[in-house]
């Protein structure tokens, strides 16, 4: 069988180390950027969808969330119909740097798609949309406690 997780795997780290040497200098800091952009694209959004979104645990985003908004990235903000949530939106800052981020995205793309046809492209995006929903679906299962059997 092919080791397609570690291929997609060492893609993935590959494309967060050098978006966390580049965002350095924005003092983003170890995947803040991926909260970041979320935030920017959903405002208002509250910290569990962007968990879902993210694929990461609480306590992870957590941690993220306040780095973001100790460095006036992100604010947040009662919901006017329940005080006990919290939307996350960006500030002027968020605002600011996200096009930049934005950039840097869309020319990773554009590098990991190099050679491939339109048509390849659709096929790969298709592709990994059903791997990911397959492995979604194993990260349900997991974090509400229950144990793989393999």
């Amino acid at each position: 069988m092919k080791e397609i997780l570690r291929e997609i795997g060492m893609i993935a780290r590959a494309l967060d180390s050098i978006s966390n040497i580049e965002f350095k200098k924005l003092d983003l800091t170890k995947g803040q950027y991926l909260y970041l952009v979320r935030i920017c694209e959903y405002p208002g959004i509250i910290q569990e969808q962007l968990v879902e979104m993210i694929k990461v645990d609480r306590s992870t985003a957590t941690r993220a969330i306040q780095k973001l908004e100790i460095n006036s990235f992100i604010e947040k903000k009662e919901d006017p119909h329940n005080k006990k949530i919290k939307r996350l939106f960006p500030t002027d800052k968020g605002k600011m740097v996200y096009p930049f981020i934005k950039r840097e995205n869309d020319y990773s793309n554009l590098v990991a798609l190099e050679g491939f046809s339109e048509k390849e492209a659709e096929i790969t995006f298709d592709l990994l949309q059903r791997i990911r929903k397959n492995v979604e679906k194993e990260w349900e299962f997991v974090k509400k406690g229950n144990k793989r059997d393999y």
